[in-house]
């Protein structure tokens, strides 16, 4: 063993404050990445004010309308559907997408107002068809004989996340 004093002490010393140092460093790395990519809450619509907001009433068919073609059964990304009340309380690969009573901490009102999350939105825009020429954007189909077109994806509006806000304030039922 060094005696106190020693060069061996020294430089175990040293070693010490290094990896404290470095483990500091990285602790307060973490804190500034955390803050740089947290959203901008300000810019959230508010709740709405309408009572008891239900999954099957109001909620699912924003969901079909605007999200179920990417988190529907069939292959559904990040292993996220949004095409029940259950599998959406249970959310996908990275875990519960809200936090019921608390519409401000869950990722999914996040993702869907653009405004908080420019650089990856939901649903995001159409992405061009095969073969397009650049620039072109991926528009809907023509209308099949005798029926209606198909609406293309565009982002919620204020008012739809704030209906889907206050269905997650009063517990996400």
């Amino acid at each position: 063993m060094a005696e106190p004093g020693t060069k061996m002490q020294k430089i175990i010393m040293t070693h010490k404050n290094l990896a404290a140092a470095l483990r500091l460093a990285v602790i307060a790395g973490l804190g500034v990445a955390t803050a740089v990519l947290a959203a901008d809450l300000t810019k959230l619509p508010p709740p709405s004010q309408q009572k008891d907001v239900t999954f099957d009433k109001d909620i699912g068919p924003i969901f079909k309308a605007n999200c179920v073609e990417c988190h529907g059964a069939t292959r559904p990304k990040h292993n996220l559907r949004l095409d029940s009340l259950e599998a959406t309380l249970k959310g996908g690969s990275d875990g519960p997408v809200i936090v019921p009573g608390k519409s401000d901490q869950g990722d999914l009102i996040q993702a869907v107002c653009w405004e908080t999350k420019p650089d990856h939105p939901m649903p995001p825009n159409p992405a061009p068809r095969r073969g397009a020429p650049a620039g072109a954007t991926n528009t809907p189909p023509p209308p099949p004989p005798g029926g209606p077109a198909p609406a293309a994806r565009k982002e919620l509006t204020p008012a739809q996340i704030g209906l889907i806000r206050a269905w997650i304030d009063q517990g996400a039922k």
